[in-house]
């Protein structure tokens, strides 16, 4: 810690302690400066300084001469190499006192830094090598160093203590049942300020009586918990808590002291082992239902549907020992274990916007992680990297890990290339606390700690809780096969709950009587829980929407969740018309004047709106409607394709503007955030925020549309599954730039085949429009509709300035999202001998070879919506086409890919019985596309003859 040397060493102590015994290494130069002074004019200094100068540096009582020089010569005054003072002896004292000081700097330095390394955090107690730079032996210190006495006000213990007993405070802080790294924090006053809390307590928390029986009490909860379910329901999966059951006190201590800190919402995120526990032990679930689950007596409830129970979230109130209340929801979480992080902490900065708690001063998340799935998912990287991001930031996450030591059946030298399972967090500017999960009470100084760190500083905090799984990885797992010895080790261990029982005994803190009441009184309640769950009688309780959901509804659509998205068109001109004004003092970059101007043009009528304009209308009518709006994804202000500009960046100096924030005094919010290089942990955040926001527009967008396939696992097991798997409604919008058009494999497919076969039950709305019209209405149904469900749109690429695919405002003022669009040509259907269907881009390919060879016999319909399918609206278009004509699908996609086999499926050989099917497109390929931007363009002409019948 930096002191200013006056401050820390003056010339008497209040106890008497003289100037010699309260120099350090950091006093050395002020000192120096000062002994300068003194002997250009001893009357400068302070007396007693003048006194000290004489006697121990000059060997004399009296003052110097005037030109006496420096008994130093020119040397710095505590060089080893300096000159000796007349008598020699006084100077080599100080010398031997700068060195000492030195090395005792170091080697507390070096606690800080690496005690970590031999902290006692391990239950197991499995060896650790020890590094040289710990043991005071290797700097030298003899006994009688160890004794000497030293100034310590700084270092937080008393003014001054021996060497020894500081090297003693030292092991006790750092090295003992907690290791703390902190020291790769950046910021000086960080790192002080956990020193301060750290050294001044010894890393110690004082508990009262009260206090310590809680702690037993949810140590108790736990474990019988553990136990009855593994009695009751012999070789059942839970994937219990057992090794680990300190978790549940620590949440509980987290939770308590967050609500009494002003926190009154927290959301938290975690795999399956150990969930059960955490649901009925702190979530408050009833054990009734989680018994009622596994009974599985209500086989016709989850036909096709629910998920497993380890899986499953919910939420509840708490009530802090202070009398706050503090809502709690735990998220659902697939097997993927990590990726519910990003969900999670999406959720809270949902919940943290519509509240206004800008800080995260009254919401937080606490996300639950294990050892091996920390380290090894790279969705753990993402979710840390948004952490200080201001699109994705939530004021400071607690991560917990329950560290097992072990994976499935791999250990850590096999699992991570690194010394600890949490080294992936240190790219941040947060501290990592290592604990022994069977040291209850050090578990409560970390929980203490990291909470006042996360209210102090708004970061994340790593909170490594070591401990063992004393069964396999499930209830029917043998770990004796690949970890004997570990095993053997946690056999015969006793719990954490019968240790620190035992403590308090030794300490007279509480009774045996006690602890038995303790533990009979929650086994009886657990027994009556099990019979109720076991009776006929029994109804299972079904979860319905509340809340911000309250009035939003999923399941299939129907007619009635029809809505008008129609804007009156004067209310549309004034939109756009105000999205290009700009401040007076900001200066555009020139062709942005361009751009506005033409989107002037089109406000006013005289030119046809573009992709972004209609972007832009769709966006700012739902805003000035107070819809809040949400737009996320790499490079989204400016668009991908330079067609968007919603943020906008003075010429001059490069401060943005958004224009779609200055739209009416009572509008909705709008943010606008350039993602980092992440598809999965942003998509994921942004689903989970979706999943508070049902009335707002929250719209993820892929740079390319191909790369959504990084983020596949938030599609498959969250966006697809989630309403079926969980009873869980999203409205979030994914914006899938695609389109082939020769920029190779990785630029052309976002993969619309796979969504496609995501598709049943109505669980999500899978578009394709080829109009900025029409993109315009299936944003504005997005956020009216009370139907909720994720929405896919395969955005375009070329189309976004293609001369053909344009739309007037009157097409926005009075139509609506058609699911099929008609033939453009008014020719005679009977005249008709061949029906063409396409859906994106291919459309304008087809309609210009159709004007080129005046192929009015061939029509041509576009399926925009391609699930849910509406099969009605097509079967009325397709009604007056001649009975027998071809109908043909084409498509630019492979045959193994895009639509076809979709439509194949869904309609066999014959289109509503009518028409013989087949399709045009690409052969069957295991690449999306060729490299070659040539071949592209032989290939499309081959396709587009094909469809025409002219091979």
């Amino acid at each position: 810690m930096n002191h200013a040397p006056s401050d820390s060493i003056p010339a008497e102590t209040q106890n008497g302690t003289h100037i010699g015994e309260q120099l350090n290494s950091q006093s050395l130069a002020f000192v120096e400066q000062l002994f300068a002074e003194f002997q250009r004019d001893p009357t400068s200094v302070p007396e007693q300084w003048r006194a000290w100068f004489r006697e121990e540096m000059l060997g004399q009582e009296g003052p110097p001469p005037q030109s006496a020089q420096s008994p130093f010569g020119q040397r710095s005054l505590f060089n080893p190499t300096s000159n000796v003072s007349a008598n020699g002896k006084k100077s080599s004292d100080v010398q031997d006192m700068a060195g000492l000081q030195e090395r005792l700097d170091q080697l507390i330095r070096n606690f800080r830094v690496r005690g970590h390394i031999i902290a006692a955090v391990d239950p197991l107690d499995q060896p650790r090598s020890s590094p040289a730079e710990l043991d005071p032996a290797f700097y030298g210190f003899t006994e009688q160093d160890l004794q000497r006495p030293m100034s310590t006000e700084w270092f937080g213990g008393p003014e001054v203590n021996t060497i020894r007993a500081m090297i003693k405070w030292l092991q006790t802080t750092y090295c003992r049942s907690i290791g703390a790294q902190f020291m790769h924090i950046d910021s000086l006053s960080v790192r002080q300020w956990l020193q301060d809390r750290m050294e001044k307590t010894a890393n110690h928390i004082k508990l009262g009586r009260d206090e310590q029986l809680r702690i037993l009490t949810r140590l108790s909860n736990a474990v019988l918990f553990e136990e009855f379910i593994q009695t009751k329901f012999v070789g059942a999966k839970s994937f219990s808590l057992e090794g680990a059951e300190s978790l549940i006190p620590l949440l509980d201590m987290a939770i308590d002291k967050a609500g009494d800190d002003g926190v009154r919402e927290i959301v938290l995120g975690m795999a399956h082992r150990g969930r059960l526990n955490v649901l009925a032990n702190i979530l408050g679930k009833s054990p009734r239902l989680i018994f009622r689950e596994f009974e599985d007596k209500d086989p016709e409830l989850n036909f096709g549907r629910g998920d497993v129970k380890y899986h499953l979230g919910h939420s509840s109130d708490w009530t802090t020992a202070g009398g706050n209340e503090v809502h709690l929801t735990l998220c659902f979480n697939p097997s993927h274990l990590e990726f519910v992080n990003p969900v999670a902490v999406g959720r809270l900065r949902a919940k943290q916007d519509r509240k206004g708690d800008t800080e995260g001063h009254r919401s937080m998340a606490i996300l639950i992680h294990g050892d091996a799935a920390f380290a090894g998912e790279g969705i753990v990287q993402e979710t840390l990297n948004l952490s200080e991001l201001p699109g994705y930031s939530t004021g400071g996450t607690i991560h917990v890990i329950v560290n097992n030591q072990i994976g499935f059946t791999t250990g850590p030298k096999e699992a991570r290339s690194s010394t600890y399972a949490t080294d992936v967090a240190k790219m941040l500017q947060s501290p990592i606390f290592h604990v022994n999960g069977e040291d209850p009470e050090a578990v409560a100084q970390v929980v203490d700690l990291a909470l006042d760190f996360r209210r102090e500083f708004q970061r994340d905090v790593i909170i490594d809780m070591y401990c063992y799984r004393r069964r396999g990885h499930n209830e029917g797992d043998e770990p004796m096969f690949t970890q004997p010895v570990m095993y053997r080790a946690i056999k015969n261990r006793p719990t954490v709950f019968e240790a620190y029982l035992n403590h308090l005994l030794s300490l007279r803190g509480m009774t045996k009587e006690e602890a038995d009441a303790i533990i009979e009184d929650r086994r009886k309640e657990l027994e009556k829980d099990l019979a109720i769950a076991r009776r006929d009688t029994f109804i299972q309780c079904v979860d319905k929407l509340g809340g911000v959901w309250l009035g939003y509804h999923g399941g299939h659509v129907s007619k009635a969740d029809h809505v008008s998205t129609a804007v009156d068109k004067s209310v549309l001109s004034e939109i756009l018309k105000i999205q290009t004004e700009l401040p007076v003092d900001f200066t555009p970059h020139p062709k942005i004047n361009r751009l506005l101007s033409a989107r002037r043009e089109m406000a006013g009528g005289k030119r046809p709106l573009d992709w972004g304009a209609a972007e832009a209308l769709a966006m700012g009518t739902v805003v000035a409607e107070g819809t809040r709006l949400r737009l996320s994804g790499q490079d989204v202000g400016r668009g991908t394709f330079s067609h968007r500009h919603a943020v906008l960046c003075d010429y001059d100096d490069g401060h943005p503007y958004i224009p779609l924030r200055h739209l009416a005094p009572e509008q909705g919010a709008v943010d606008i955030f350039n993602s980092p290089l992440s598809e999965a942990g942003v998509l994921g955040f942004e689903y989970g925020y979706s999943l508070d926001c049902p009335d707002g527009l929250v719209i993820w967008e892929a740079q390319f549309g191909d790369f959504a396939n990084t983020a596949q696992v938030i599609f498959d097991q969250f966006i697809a599954s989630g309403e079926d798997k969980w009873d869980r409604l999203s409205g979030v919008v994914v914006l899938l730039p695609h389109g082939f058009e020769g920029q190779g494999p990785e630029h052309s497919s976002a993969r619309l085949e796979r969504f496609l076969s995501l598709a049943a039950d109505d669980n999500m709305q899978i578009v394709s429009p080829t109009t900025p019209a029409q993109m315009f209405h299936c944003l504005r149904r997005q956020v009216l509709c009370r139907w909720k469900k994720p929405l896919i749109v395969m955005t375009p690429k070329s189309l976004l300035r293609h001369p053909e695919a344009v739309s007037s405002l009157d097409e926005c003022a009075t139509g609506e999202f058609q699911y099929s669009i008609p033939d453009a040509l008014e020719s005679d259907p009977a005249e008709v001998k061949r029906i063409l269907l396409c859906t994106g881009k291919v459309y304008y390919d087809l309609i210009a070879e159709r004007a080129e060879w005046d192929r009015h016999d061939v029509a041509i319909i576009r399926i925009e919506q391609l699930y849910p399918l509406y099969e009605e609206g097509l079967d009325k278009i397709l009604a007056d086409y001649p009975v027998g004509i071809p109908a043909v699908w084409v498509q630019d996609e492979p045959e193994n890919m895009g639509a076809w086999r979709y439509l194949f499926c869904r309609f066999g050989e014959r289109l509503f019985n009518r028409f013989p099917l087949s399709c045009v497109c690409r052969a069957s390929s295991a690449s999306p596309a060729t490299g070659s931007a040539r071949s592209h363009r032989v290939e499309q002409d081959v396709i587009i003859a094909r469809a025409f019948n002219r091979e």
